[in-house]
């Protein structure tokens, strides 16, 4: 199967890049990022359901901006070289394949599906284009994770042979049980709206994808909660500090049907076990991964550093009592832009990409890897923890 990295360029390296974006709102802002006239880079449109709250838009990208409600006017555009699809997830698989059969690359925002015949179609759509795809795994590009596969590559704890990733999300019921990601219909499980990032992350750290997995989980207090907003209301999503404990939330959704707590075990191909634990109503918000090796492990305490505190790694590599520091620490520094400084890096990695350079970030069957190895770990928590295994990708 390509991966795109061995298709011709769409243009030369200096030759100017026009970008558009389908779902400008909140995760599609990430698409501001790649306009630089000054580079030859520029974003000249945007498709949205909805028009409003996009000024910013034509304020940074001139009054020239197109704005449309159809995204078929993107892929019939002939300024439009690429197109940033970060509509809802349920929305990537029709977006994804309409665009690359229209000859428009895309940087299509994780998951790359809902579903694993979606990926493959996905995947197939690509192999039938003349254009590239890229999905964007923003967490392959934060400090915290570069440095801790650093430390594995350089054999700082061994083989490795066991990965836990405990995932706390304190705005789960500001974000997920508010508009369309609490419906199985529109996301299958919030093991892949949140999970893809994770479950990315381990096969990443371990160098190998899942084989089989295990779930449990279920939805235990979101249901609880009596006050719903009404089917046509829209209630803003906000993360808000003061919407604690998670049984006070308002205006959640009239249809929740997604788990609010999962917990997959996995089995990888290379032997490395895994377990991925995710939380919707923590009081507070991180990702804590810990690898263990034969020769020591290590743990992050933080996912990204910000001015105000440091993220760190810690390393264990002798035989010890319990110290939280372990025999060294290494300090994350704190980049500029969102997600950590994440996201900038990631748009110019699909920048690069595009022009023909070796992309660092997520490969096509890494994100496809994620979303099947979610979508069945959601199956078998629904189905008495029954194990799937992990179709292959098709030819």
């Amino acid at each position: 199967m390509t991966t795109s990295k061995t298709k011709t360029n769409i243009q030369g390296p200096s030759a100017a890049k026009n970008f558009a974006v389908v779902g400008p709102h909140n995760r599609g802002r990430i698409s501001l990022l790649v306009h630089r006239p000054g580079e030859g880079l520029r974003l000249v449109a945007a498709c949205a359901k909805k028009l409003d709250n996009l000024e910013n838009y034509k304020e940074t990208c001139g009054s020239d901006f197109l704005l449309t409600t159809d995204y078929r006017d993107l892929l019939t555009n002939p300024e439009v070289d690429a197109i940033f699809v970060c509509s809802p997830d349920y929305l990537h698989a029709e977006h994804a394949i309409a665009a690359l059969d229209a000859g428009k690359s895309v940087f299509l925002e994780k998951p790359m599906a809902i579903t694993i015949a979606d990926c493959d179609a996905i995947l197939a759509a690509e192999k039938r284009s003349s254009a590239k795809l890229y999905v964007g795994h923003n967490m392959r590009f934060f400090p915290v994770i570069r440095k801790m596969r650093e430390l594995i590559e350089a054999g700082r704890i061994g083989r490795v042979e066991s990965v836990w990733c405990r995932h706390f999300i304190s705005y789960g019921g500001d974000a997920y049980f508010k508009d369309w990601h609490s419906e199985r219909r529109h996301t299958t499980s919030l093991l892949l709206q949140k999970g893809a990032h994770d479950i990315d992350v381990i096969h990443h750290l371990a160098g190998s994808h899942t084989r089989r997995v295990v779930g449990m989980g279920k939805l235990s207090v979101y249901n609880e909660v009596t006050d719903r907003r009404r089917e046509d209301e829209t209630v803003p999503v906000v993360f808000n500090t003061e919407n604690w404990p998670p049984l006070s939330q308002k205006g959640l959704s009239p249809v929740i049907d997604v788990e609010d707590h999962n917990m997959i075990l996995m089995q990888l191909s290379s032997g490395v076990q895994a377990s991925y634990l995710q939380c919707h109503y923590t009081p507070d918000d991180v990702r804590n991964y810990t690898v263990i090796g034969t020769e020591g492990r290590i743990e992050n305490f933080g996912d990204h550093s910000t001015p105000e505190k440091e993220a760190s790694i810690h390393l264990w590599n002798s035989r010890r009592g319990y110290s939280e520091h372990g025999n060294e620490v290494f300090s994350i520094p704190s980049l500029e832009g969102s997600h950590g400084g994440s996201d900038p890096l990631m748009v110019e990695d699909f920048v690069g990409f595009l022009r023909g350079e070796p992309g660092c970030g997520a490969s096509l069957a890494d994100a496809r890897m994620a979303v099947a190895t979610g979508c069945l770990g959601a199956e078998s928590l629904r189905n008495g923890n029954m194990p799937f295994d992990v179709p292959p990708i098709p030819c």
